[in-house]
């Protein structure tokens, strides 16, 4: 379908551009959106008639969103999760969490303006832009952990799983052994050693 576009839209084009797009994106999403007019020559004339408003309205808008951008730049919110010893969460972090956390720190922004790709599940801090108008996009750091001393932690730039990870390497890789039996003892394996070969040739 051809569409003529109201604002601009991320990899199609600016205000004015008469653009191709699939059915089903121009009718779920950019026509009920307001993004675009069906191209035709009578949605042609009333853009042209009104060019000179849409333009000056999204210029108007842009600078508001550049406004709200300054609060938002270097800002980071933390978001303390129950996670398993790997770090992964029991559930997810979605974009009414990160919505709650930036409306709860003071900031005007909706769920249409949280670019998430998919729901974040492990701890960690993450980048997640915030596009407050098709021209005006801000990164906010999300640090998700499972307690304010981690989240403290990873603001520094630790690595909390990769940490954990070398303390258990620290304490047990040197004496693991994959054949040796659940719960078996360093020692134990090794006594188990010396006289268990005939054994399980019979097995």
């Amino acid at each position: 379908m051809e569409v003529i576009l109201l604002e601009r839209v991320e990899k199609l084009g600016a205000i004015g551009d008469v653009v191709t797009v699939k059915d089903g994106f121009a009718r779920n999403f950019l026509l009920p959106n307001k993004k675009a007019l069906r191209s035709n020559a009578a949605n042609r004339k009333v853009f042209e008639a009104n060019r000179e408003r849409i333009v000056s309205e999204n210029a108007n808008r842009r600078g508001e969103a550049e406004q709200e951008a300054k609060t938002l730049e270097g800002v980071s919110v933390t978001l303390i999760r129950q996670a398993s010893n790997t770090g992964q969460l029991y559930g997810s972090v979605a974009v009414r969490d990160l919505v709650d956390a930036l409306v709860a720190d003071g900031h005007k922004v909706n769920k249409s303006q949280i670019v998430l790709n998919k729901p974040i599940k492990a701890i960690g801090v993450y980048d997640v832009n915030v596009a407050l108008h098709p021209e005006v996009s801000v990164p906010v750091k999300v640090n998700v952990a499972r307690s304010p001393e981690e989240a403290e932690m990873q603001s520094q730039g630790v690595d909390v799983m990769a940490t954990m990870f070398e303390k258990d390497e620290a304490g047990f890789v040197e004496d693991y052994d994959p054949n040796a039996e659940p719960g078996a003892t360093a020692e134990a394996r090794d006594d188990a050693g010396e006289g268990t070969s005939a054994e399980g040739d019979d097995a």
